[in-house]
């Protein structure tokens, strides 16, 4: 039935409709996030109090009030402060499907990419190609030069369709193996509720539609992004093992990238104050420390940030970076440079709201441990090995899968660039292929040559 229906939308040009399906707005281990215009601001919501179940205790003995100090001027410079409405898009143009003048039909939509019976419209790519410069500073983290953002940037367009081909054939995938993440999804949604201090559900619904945005959309590029992140877990980072030998000889291959200064790695949870009333304060205050207290208490720290953080690192875990001697403020750098790994600050009260630091690590000045970067090493090498096995996989999908592109549109990952037509979702001679090319992938099959696999 749909592929009849696209055939007609095809030769007839009848009215379509395409879900939008913009991977680069989903939430990212890198900070900040696209955020609406002021004007479009729902009024604002009490201040909610189910993200803090637990009440803070009240300290056994009056203390006398700290100073104020303000947030740490740091060498590299923070990521801009975000409005108060956080993981709500901008308002962007709604989809326009054919419309019909008389006897004619007019075109209005076009379709530039085919994934299986899956497609992509101009509209997506310009979505997906308007949020490039904004990702690319978020990955940088207000580190890189004008022209390392320059170069993220237009690598990041150059990448944009393959992108969204990549993640329709990885939500597919997701569905063909029942993966259901309507749990994570209502968690996500959830978040966004607390990050927002909006009351309800209905609230955050409110919130997402005055910003132009349709709410089963917002619910789906979510959805979509969770079920992208599992398939790649499941299909390629579970096959990724990093053994300690692997560890301990790229450390002693590089033992000299180990030699370092004094620094320390932080988080934060963030309970922000800019623009509150000074009636609001205590509950702000009584939320951090609730907030801290829950972190002594056991539970993870970068849990209760991504819960209760107002900051632009919430979504990492509140992970800010690692700091060396000169790169905070002095009034900071007194502090966390006595602490040790996995200590805490008291909340402190700073110009941009109420803050909590923890060090993630310490290291000390000179050649550093085996143990101190074990972690490091680890994640390095994992990532060198996931982007190859990445591209790899999503080359043997594509193999099992019917990938055409119109002429004039270019993917870099390859796929076709012939005229669109219509097809069946799963051609024959895909079926004979699946379970094949994923089996030589990630092991050896008895009987089989090795030369074989994709």
């Amino acid at each position: 039935m749909r592929n009849s229906i696209l055939l007609a939308v095809l030769c007839a040009a009848l009215p379509l409709a395409a879900a939008a399906q913009d991977p680069a707005q989903q939430d990212k281990p890198a900070p900040g996030q696209d955020q609406p215009a002021d004007a479009a601001k729902p009024a604002p919501a009490p201040q909610d109090q189910s993200a803090a179940p637990a009440p803070a205790e009240k300290p056994d003995k009056p203390q006398a009030p700290a100073p104020a100090l303000e947030k740490p001027e740091m060498a590299a410079p923070e990521p801009e402060k975000e409005p108060a409405k956080k993981d709500l898009p901008k308002k962007q143009p709604e989809k326009k499907a054919a419309v019909e003048t008389g006897v004619n039909t007019k075109v209005v939509e076009e379709i530039i990419a085919r994934v299986n019976n899956e497609i992509i419209t101009k509209s997506d790519l310009d979505r997906a190609r308007a949020t490039v410069e904004d990702d690319a500073k978020q990955e940088c983290q207000g580190k890189c030069t004008p022209e390392q953002l320059k170069a993220a940037t237009e690598d990041g367009q150059k990448n944009a369709l393959r992108n969204l081909i990549d993640q329709s054939l990885l939500v597919q995938r997701g569905k063909d193996m029942g993966i259901s993440v309507e749990p994570e999804l209502i968690k996500r949604l959830d978040q966004i509720r607390i990050q927002n201090k909006l009351d309800s559900m209905e609230d955050l619904e409110k919130a997402v539609s005055g910003q132009g945005l349709n709410w089963e959309d917002f619910k789906n590029n979510i959805r979509n992004n969770l079920l992208t992140q599992r398939v790649i877990s499941n299909e390629v980072g579970s096959h990724i093992t990093i053994s300690k030998e692997e560890v301990a000889k790229y450390y002693n291959d590089h033992k000299q990238e180990f030699v370092r200064p004094e620094q320390v790695a932080l988080r934060e949870i963030e309970v922000g104050t800019e623009g509150k009333q000074d009636s609001e304060l205590p509950d702000l205050k009584k939320k951090a420390e609730t907030a801290l207290k829950r972190v002594k208490d056991g539970e993870d720290f970068g849990e209760i940030a991504k819960r209760f953080s107002d900051g632009s690192t919430a979504k990492q875990g509140g992970f800010l970076g690692i700091y060396k001697k000169g790169e905070l403020s002095k009034q900071l750098e007194d502090i966390v440079f006595k602490l040790k790994k996995n200590d805490l600050t008291d909340v402190m009260d700073t110009k941009q709201g109420y803050l909590i630091l923890q060090v993630l690590e310490h290291y000390d000045e000179g050649q550093q441990t085996l143990e101190k970067v074990e972690n490091e090493i680890t994640d390095h090498l994992y990532s060198e090995r996931m982007e190859p096995a990445m591209r790899e996989y999503l080359k043997t999908l594509r193999e099992q899968s019917y990938v055409v592109i119109k002429p004039g549109y270019q993917d870099i990952a390859g796929g076709g660039n012939s005229e669109i037509q219509e097809v069946n979702a799963t051609p024959e001679a895909t079926k004979s292929k699946k379970g094949h090319k994923k089996f030589l992938l990630f092991g050896k099959r008895s009987g089989s040559s090795a030369s074989s696999g994709a």
